[in-house]
């Protein structure tokens, strides 16, 4: 069951609100000594968190299937980075390293929907008893269940204080809602927020223009730090066909040489700059070139939030600001918020 964006106002009216976890999405399913950890889309990634299988046949239920978020909590916040590391190695080689990874960086489950226990099937039951069924479910650590409340008062200080702790915001279910998986019926309630960019380079969208010449299809933008050195800090990008063809012709003048210099093209001068381009477990082999831009366009950009130096997610462009300066894109537009401890979110967790 999926939740759709509603802006980052808390809705009034008959909901359960609960924090929204920035974790991978999961079902958890055990009958006695099995059990299945399942991706939302339906791949078996028990292999990927050999300590939640093998806590699972001591903490919970010998029959149950729960709905949740994996998640990885140290210092007293998330580490979503942490979590990607487990999903690429395979193979004998892949299957030393998780393990390593699983003693390193132990995983837990935050639990916040129960489909079945025992012979019960609870699918088709409102959400406010299969909330009240949970909260009964006997776990214990590295499994956990998530705060729930039925005041947007407390969902809204919710909302403004454990994004401290990496968390991503809030849901909002319809308390008499059954469980219908692959509809979006729940409501999401996120962060947002625009920061001024420069736009340093454009990567070309797979399909050109009818011509045959390249278009843009993801914006690179950056930041600058306190010692002027300019980071890539994500990508901006889901552009019409129209859009893309536009945004390729208003960025050709910026276009660089081969003799010209750019900041991300002298990679081995600072190792302290992030630059795009650098084969990482989630490139796949893909071709990650781009056309370096001269850094003198800014554009305001909405994020939701940051995850350490980058932004978390795709960003989406507002607009450009011909207005503003490239020296004033620093990173001081987008200070974190006030940290907050994620087991004081739920005692016990990290």
């Amino acid at each position: 069951m999926l939740a759709k964006p509603t802006g980052d106002a808390i809705p009034v009216g008959d909901y359960s609100y609960e924090p929204k976890w920035d974790g991978f999405r999961c079902l958890i399913f055990r009958n006695g000594g099995e059990v299945v950890v399942q991706s939302r889309n339906g791949e078996d990634i028990s292999y990927a968190f050999p300590e939640i299988v093998a806590a699972a046949l001591v903490s919970i239920p010998e029959r149950i299937v729960l709905d949740g978020e994996l998640v990885i909590a140290a210092e007293g916040r998330l580490w979503f980075e942490r979590l990607g590391m487990r999903i690429r190695p395979r193979g004998e080689a892949g299957g030393w390293k998780i393990a390593e990874l699983a003693e390193q960086y132990p995983a837990s489950y935050v639990a916040f929907d129960l489909l079945a226990e025992g012979d019960d099937d609870l699918t088709t039951t409102g959400h406010k008893a299969r909330r009240e069924r949970l909260e009964a479910v006997a776990m214990q650590s590295p499994f956990f269940v998530t705060p729930a409340t039925t005041d947007p008062t407390t969902a809204a200080v919710w909302f403004d204080r454990f994004e401290g702790a990496g968390l991503d915001g809030v849901i909002a279910k319809p308390q008499g809602l059954p469980y219908q998986p692959g509809k979006r019926v729940l409501l999401k309630v996120k962060h947002r927020r625009t920061v001024d960019v420069v736009v340093a380079g454009w990567r070309p969208h797979k399909s050109p223009a009818a011509d045959g010449r390249p278009v843009v299809g993801s914006l690179l933008l950056g930041l600058y730090d306190d010692s002027g050195v300019l980071h890539n800090v994500g990508v901006a990008s889901s552009f019409s066909a129209a859009r893309r063809e536009e945004l390729a012709r208003e960025l050709e003048p910026l276009e660089l040489g081969d003799d010209d210099s750019h900041p991300w093209l002298q990679r081995g001068t600072d190792p302290r700059r992030r630059v795009p381009g650098s084969p990482s477990r989630w490139s796949g082999g893909k071709d990650l070139s781009f056309h370096p831009l001269r850094p003198e366009v800014v554009a305001e950009v909405a994020i939701d939030h940051m995850e350490g130096t980058r932004f978390r997610h795709v960003a989406t462009l507002q607009r450009f600001r011909p207005d503003r300066e490239p020296a004033s894109c620093t990173y001081e537009q987008v200070a974190g918020p006030e940290q907050f401890d994620v087991g004081d979110v739920v005692p016990g967790l990290g």
